[in-house]
């Protein structure tokens, strides 16, 4: 008479940080524990801090329409020797806009000169 092979004991859930250990104890089947039962946070994605962005810009967008809603009035704006009369939101704006380029134009002259000093660190004593 042939005997049964030894059944092969099942497998602990690969949780518990060792998945190729056997379950101690019977080997009838049993309940598996969630993943993680701890209640702190979830950890923080990069699609979550641009979702937070998102909802920011949004903000300041809403905010932005009712500031040019409510300041229409029309204000004389003189630039290099040229005149004109333009609605006090817009002349704002565009006053924003243009601190915006200029601050993104002293940025990227920052960043390029830090990324030629770490892909040529042998000249960063050199030039300004």
């Amino acid at each position: 008479m042939a005997t049964a092979p030894n059944p092969v004991p099942p497998l602990a859930s690969a949780t518990n940080g060792n998945p190729s250990r056997p379950v101690s104890g019977s080997s009838g089947s049993r309940r598996v524990a969630p993943a993680s039962s701890r209640t702190g946070k979830t950890p923080r994605s990069r699609a979550g801090a641009v979702w937070v962005g998102i909802c920011i810009a949004a903000v300041v967008l809403v905010a932005l329409i009712v500031f040019m809603l409510q300041n229409t009035q029309e204000v004389l704006v003189s630039f290099l020797g040229m005149e004109g009369s333009v609605p006090l939101a817009v002349a704002l704006l565009i006053a924003g806009v243009g601190v915006g380029v200029v601050a993104l134009v002293i940025g990227t002259v920052r960043i390029t000169q830090l990324r030629r000093r770490v892909h040529h660190p042998d000249r960063a004593g050199r030039g300004a």
